[in-house]
């Protein structure tokens, strides 16, 4: 782990711009959002399309900001923690849909083991680039 600390940055934005680029995809793919979520009986509603069709464009214009950021990863590693802060409202949200009974927690460990492991690598990432002088 004794890497340059831009190597961590850049692995911590490739890394969450493909995990978004999947989940912008899940998003746009009714049959792929009730794969990922186990949910077997799913039918996507024209109120579903309208929710997600709202938050998949956000979801792949993170995308492109993340990449973005690896274009210049010290000068923009404020993104991090932002991004940390999306995927802790992910974890809320999901939280609340197991709670309402939409989808079980089984179906989301490896989510939540995902989004524990990204946030973590972005933390230490952000953290280690704090050693850097300006570049």
């Amino acid at each position: 782990m004794s890497r340059n600390p831009i190597f961590w940055l850049r692995i911590s934005y490739l890394a969450g711009a493909s995990l978004d680029g999947i989940a912008g995809l899940i998003m746009l793919v009714p049959p792929l959002f009730a794969l990922n979520n186990r949910l077997t009986s799913f039918s996507a509603s024209a109120d579903f399309r309208y929710a997600m069709g709202m938050g998949a464009p956000l979801m792949l214009a993170w995308t492109v900001l993340l990449l973005w950021a690896d274009r210049r990863p010290v000068e923009r590693r404020g993104v991090l923690p932002i991004t940390v802060l999306v995927i802790l409202g992910e974890v809320v949200n999901e939280i609340l849909g197991v709670r309402a009974g939409y989808v079980l927690v089984t179906a989301l460990i490896p989510t939540f083991f995902i989004q524990t492991l990204l946030t973590l690598l972005m933390a230490f990432s952000y953290w280690k680039s704090r050693q850097m002088e300006t570049v």
